[in-house]
């Protein structure tokens, strides 16, 4: 039996289609939120946090914390599991994820042009066609950023990466379920000895990248009849060190027989491997108008290994609160425009659990009593030396994993 990914976007009508087609199959149907939320189930990671591995919009503090990179790990560990059952129905991004070796799955992708799209929204949802060209830029963006990471193709919609590319708004319902299933019975896309060893290889790979994930490292895992090649894409200062560690994680997992560690083409990129440390702060956002401090800050908490992303004033703090919600806030008090009692008296309004420390140099003890009435976690005085701060730093950090766990 054959399973099927379909790939598809917003008005494009393939909800009836998937239906049709898991009715005529009698298969389960695996759509992201249901990847999703067996992944954050396994893998402790919130789901609203995993679902942002589908945005295009990376988290400024990806590159200290790999995030989205463990997300991805245990989405493929849930799906490389699901797999093994071949009455499948793979829709959304996930099915971007299955290895083309894995030929028993037809892959479909379900299109329309703009003008039907839009069409649909307003019959739909009641929108306007500007709003609905917005919303539908904005989903096929996610889309172009997420085949783009995958297989540097900018076009969601390149024939190479499907078996069949169907468009909605010239074929009916029926028409598309008919020439699915026809194409289902090829031999071509029937499951053979070969394609399940795929599935297993696929299967021990993402075990193995979900045991490295586990230890904090980010590095490409491929996996054929039990022997296991790791490929570093990122500058390592002692290789040899870090290829001994990979190695021992990697044997390790059942069924792997062998290991052996390359180098790829991101290797002599300036770009340095940093393996992500549970226990250090990675999420500290740093706000003051003082660029040149703030920065030389930045750097002398990333000699500490703790990843940081700097704003320059209120408002920029906030927006980025917004969109990605830091652990640990280190705030100044006086800025032009919002300052930082207001900055900190919103925060603590809509994000409460990000710790504040404000560090400024003009506060007075009437403004330390303010700062800590609206829920600062401390209050420090510039210059700071940098043990105390990142003492303080780490502090806060224990304290939003103590409140983590109660809950």
């Amino acid at each position: 039996m054959s399973c099927v990914s379909i790939f598809s976007s917003i008005f494009c009508n393939e909800e009836p289609v998937v239906t049709e087609l898991s009715a005529n199959m009698g298969g389960i149907v695996a759509r992201d939120h249901n990847i999703v939320s067996e992944a954050s189930s396994i893998s402790g990671i919130p789901i609203n946090k995993m679902e942002k591995a589908f945005s295009a919009r990376t988290s400024v503090f990806n590159k200290f914390t790999h995030e989205r990179e463990r997300s991805i790990a245990y989405l493929k560990l849930v799906l490389a599991r699901m797999l093994t059952n071949e009455d499948l129905i793979i829709e959304g991004f996930v099915s971007h994820l299955i290895p083309k070796e894995i030929n028993h799955v037809l892959r479909v992708c379900l299109i329309a042009n703009l003008p039907s799209r839009i069409s649909t929204a307003v019959k739909e949802q009641g929108l306007t066609e500007d709003e609905a060209l917005k919303l539908i830029h904005k989903q096929d963006e996610d889309r172009a950023v997420w085949t783009n990471n995958l297989f540097n193709k900018q076009d969601p919609w390149d024939s190479s990466l499907y078996d069949m590319l169907i468009p909605t708004d010239k074929m009916g319902e029926l028409e598309i379920i008919m020439s699915i299933e026809k194409s289902m019975g090829n031999e071509a896309v029937q499951a053979t000895q070969y394609s399940r060893q795929a599935v297993g290889d696929f299967l021990l790979s993402a075990e193995v990248e979900v045991s490295l994930a586990k230890e904090g490292h980010n590095v490409g895992v491929e996996s054929k009849c039990g022997e296991v090649t790791l490929t570093i894409n990122k500058h390592v200062l002692m290789l040899g060190r870090l290829e001994d560690e990979l190695k021992y994680i990697a044997n390790k997992v059942p069924g792997v027989k062998t290991v052996l560690t390359k180098v790829g083409p991101g290797f002599h990129k300036t770009d340095i491997y940093r393996k992500f440390d549970f226990d250090m702060p990675s999420k500290v956002l740093l706000v003051d108008d003082e660029r040149e401090f703030v920065q030389t800050l930045s750097e002398r908490l990333l000699m500490r290994d703790m990843g940081s992303a700097v704003a320059y004033d209120g408002e920029s703090a906030l927006q980025l609160i917004k969109e990605d919600e830091p652990d640990v806030m280190i705030l100044d008090l006086r800025m032009p425009g919002i300052d930082g009692i207001e900055v900190l008296k919103r925060v603590k309004q809509t994000n409460p659990l990000v710790e504040v420390v404000i560090l400024t140099a003009h506060g007075s003890e009437a403004d330390k009593e303010i700062c800590m009435g609206l829920g600062a976690f401390a209050y420090l005085q510039k210059p700071v030396d940098i043990d105390k701060l990142s003492e303080t730093i780490k502090s806060a950090q224990k304290k939003i994993c103590r409140e983590s766990t109660v809950k």
